[in-house]
């Protein structure tokens, strides 16, 4: 099946509505639904699905799309995981839809994968089974001093890896698959000899999911003071799981985190696990390394606000300090806790109790406050360095001058100066080669690149009457260009998926939310067809007077009087358009 087909057969099979109500409360107005957004921090109800025309829209964080776009954001998938995710709810079959000549290699691509996730549900069972039975005693007698209740164990899928070196080999053998394919899925391991054995031996296991519920990976745990072992093992990359790509728990705290609960940002498993076992269930970690910008990407689909929690020594401070930065320079708000020396999560829960953990919350400063706080600390320089750094990663341009003079103020710095350092160094990086070549586009043509594309989006079976008119020529800016080249390219049902994040947002404003509806083509017509005639005209108006003003005083008195007619010509048919 084509990924055209598939797209049109999951839309068929699953509502948008009934999607987007797995996540928030939906309420009907008039020919809409709507309710805060699950995607920035709000009480009002700004949130519009459109269900005749299967989009949704934000009138506060202007998020858009249809099917695929609410549930890739919601879930912080990409599109393909998307369509595989909705295909296997709806049933739609996806073998072969991708076309091209490298067909056969993308099907052998996908044929392995699925292999490796089978594996992994196998490597899952099997920890869990080791966990519950009679070799797992030690590793229950663990948790028990640990506090980890039997709930918070299945909730999780935590398990328990043998100590031989062929238990989990054996049971990739005997369910027929090869133990070279547990080497690539990063399961197993392979000497130098070419031996093959369990990369896992008598640790706690942490199952790593997919944001659709998939384990792609593991995160051991020594139980024992062992001196020759690391206390962490994790998996390594393989075609299933980037490290720098997931966060732990963020499966099981998804849904927590869209309803509001509030988001924690921790540096290891257990912190996560102890944390939900404690009530926050918003709670996620980093796995094991930095934070990284696509695990802050990932974080942002459901949520604006983040609270990090870091060891307070040196180390634990300047962890949070880069992800501090990270969060900021993306738009979202965070705030920092710092845990006293030698206190972490689990010490603090279980030593000090709630009421001294929730008091750490509450006197947590802001994100870009405890930034301040420490480049203070650092050399002036380097502190400078790093705000001209930070304002010029900056993504959204209007967060810029706040953040400027939160850190002008915090670092006794010209508010001024570095403003406008920030702004030139955005500007130059974002300068086209050529800008000195490109003239500025007027407001007029502006206006006209909008309507036209406006109409164009509400009506794209209209595009050849357009194209009649000569609208196509009439496109100024390359954003319109680009947008009607798609449009007159592929069909209109299938369009939508070819847009980027812009194109999309504006495809639905001008088609649904507090736009007119869709049943005056004619009139909208009629109102282009005017506005360009009109541009028409006054284009021959300025050529004329150009060229009369060129040729004035050559002395060619019969070329002068052409021109005058022309534009006497020109003039009349103006006031005729305008009466």
């Amino acid at each position: 099946m084509s990924q055209r087909r598939a797209i049109q057969e999951i839309k068929a099979r699953l509502s948008l509505v009934d999607v987007v109500r797995r996540y928030v409360e939906l309420k009907r107005n008039g020919a809409r639904w709507v309710a805060p957004c699950p995607f920035h921090q709000e009480t009002k109800p700004s949130f519009s699905v459109n269900e005749e025309e299967g989009f949704f829209y934000c009138f506060g964080c202007h998020a858009s799309g249809d099917l695929f776009d609410f549930y890739g954001r919601i879930n912080g998938l990409d599109f393909r995981e998307t369509l595989e995710a909705l295909a296997e709810e709806t049933g739609v079959v996806l073998d072969g839809y991708d076309d091209g000549p490298a067909t056969a290699a993308r099907r052998q691509g996908l044929s392995e994968k699925q292999q490796m996730l089978r594996l992994h549900d196998l490597a899952a069972n099997h920890f869990a089974s080791n966990l519950g039975g009679s070799a797992g005693e030690e590793c229950r007698d663990y948790m028990r001093r640990r506090g980890l209740s039997e709930e918070i164990a299945r909730s999780f899928g935590l398990g328990w890896s043998l100590r031989d070196w062929q238990s989990l080999t054996d049971v990739f053998r005997r369910a027929g698959f090869a133990p070279e394919l547990g080497v690539k899925a990063a399961l197993l391991s392979q000497n130098g000899r070419g031996r093959i054995y369990d990369r896992f031996r008598g640790r706690f296991m942490f199952p790593i999911r997919s944001l659709s519920g998939r384990v792609v990976a593991f995160g051991g745990r020594i139980i024992a003071n062992e001196e020759d072992e690391a206390k962490y093992i994790n998996s390594s990359d393989s075609p299933l799981y980037k490290k720098g790509e997931h966060l732990y728990g963020l499966y099981q705290a998804r849904r927590a985190i869209a309803a509001g609960a509030p988001a924690m940002l921790t540096e290891g498993y257990m912190d996560v696990v102890t944390l939900h076992q404690f009530g926050y269930t918003g709670a996620v970690g980093v796995l094991g390394t930095a934070l990284t910008p696509e695990q802050v990407k990932r974080l942002s689909g459901f949520t604006s606000t983040v609270e990090l929690m870091f060891d307070g020594d040196r180390a634990g401070r300047k962890a949070a300090l880069r992800s501090a930065e990270m969060l900021l320079v993306r738009g979202l708000r965070c705030r920092v806790v710092l845990f006293p020396e030698g206190e972490d999560i689990d010490s603090l829960l279980r030593g000090q109790g709630q009421e001294v953990f929730e008091s750490l919350r509450a006197s947590a400063p802001e994100g870009l406050a405890f930034c301040i706080r420490t480049l203070r600390d650092m050399a002036p320089r380097d502190a400078v360095d790093w705000a001209r750094t930070f304002l010029k990663q900056v993504e959204q341009p209007e967060l810029v001058s706040g953040y400027a003079s939160a850190l002008a103020n915090g670092l006794g710095l010209a508010e001024t100066e570095l403003r406008e350092q920030a702004v030139n160094a955005r500007r130059l990086s974002s300068r086209p080669a050529s800008v000195a070549q490109v003239s500025p586009v007027s407001r007029p043509r502006q206006t006209c690149d909008r309507e036209l594309m406006t109409f164009a989006v509400r009506y794209p079976h209209a595009l050849p009457r357009l194209r009649d008119l000569g609208a196509h020529l009439c496109l100024s800016a390359p954003w319109s260009r680009r947008l009607w080249e798609k449009l007159e390219k592929t069909p209109p049902e299938d369009v939508f998926h070819l847009l980027d994040e812009r194109e999309k947002t504006f495809w639905v404003r001008c088609r649904t939310g507090n736009v007119p509806p869709l049943d005056n083509e004619e009139g909208e017509f009629a109102a282009l067809r005017s506005m360009l005639d009109r541009m028409q005209l006054a284009g021959q108006k300025a050529s004329v007077t150009a060229a009369l003003r060129q040729g004035a005083g050559t002395g060619d008195f019969e070329m002068d009087l052409e021109y005058l007619r022309a534009l006497q010509e020109t003039l009349e048919r103006t006031h005729g358009k305008q009466h």
